[in-house]
């Protein structure tokens, strides 16, 4: 029996004990992991997907995460010009082996997907950052005039969290923000008290 599978916008025709080296996984060595994007599935009974085969996966244990020889590119550019440039790049590669091709029931097995490891880290960080930026109860500081992520992030990490909190402040609460904080006199100039009790209300 064998499968087509598709990962890193490849596709590799596999059977059971194959070695592949494939574009680098969201996973570590001694792990078994999924790849559920099977294109079709060959034997006595072929099945060929629209796009994918329902029900289809095949599973692999990751051997090792390797990088893979380094390709050097030349570019120069046209006479007149005088430009020319040597690139180097090694590109991350996990090497599986194939154990298992399933025919039915992949949904089942609760065996980790095999997943890119771009496509693992980017909602992880942008989850990260929304929980910093936004903790319970808080209000959107960037409603204050001339307040951006950065200087919300700033205000967050001072313990600021609320229109409240802000339109309370005494002129000396200003001054130490200022110092404390590198505002430069941005919150008078900015009106930030006047707006925050707008806000507030």
């Amino acid at each position: 029996m064998f499968a087509v599978l598709k990962t890193g916008g490849k596709q590799y025709k596999v059977q059971s004990g194959d070695v592949l080296r494939i574009e680098k996984l969201a996973a570590d060595a001694g792990e078994t992991v999924q790849f559920n994007d099977v294109l079709m599935v060959g034997g006595d009974n072929t099945v060929i997907g629209a796009p994918f085969v329902d029900g289809a996966a095949v599973q692999a244990e990751v051997l090792d995460l390797i990088k893979d020889e380094k390709k050097i590119t030349f570019v120069k550019r046209r006479r007149k010009h005088s430009s020319q440039r040597t690139r180097g790049h090694r590109q991350q590669l996990t090497v599986v082996r194939i154990t298992d091709i399933l025919t039915a029931g992949a949904d089942a097995t609760g065996v980790k997907a095999a997943l890119g490891a771009r496509s693992v880290a980017a909602p992880a960080t942008a989850s990260a950052a929304s929980a910093a930026a936004a903790p319970a109860g808080a209000d959107d500081l960037k409603k204050l005039s001339g307040v951006g992520p950065a200087l919300e992030k700033k205000l967050l990490e001072a313990g600021i969290t609320t229109f409240a909190q802000i339109a309370a402040w005494t002129e000396a609460d200003i001054a130490e923000m200022d110092e404390k904080l590198s505002f430069k006199g941005r919150i008078q100039r900015e009106g930030w008290v006047e707006q925050a009790k707008e806000l507030a209300n």
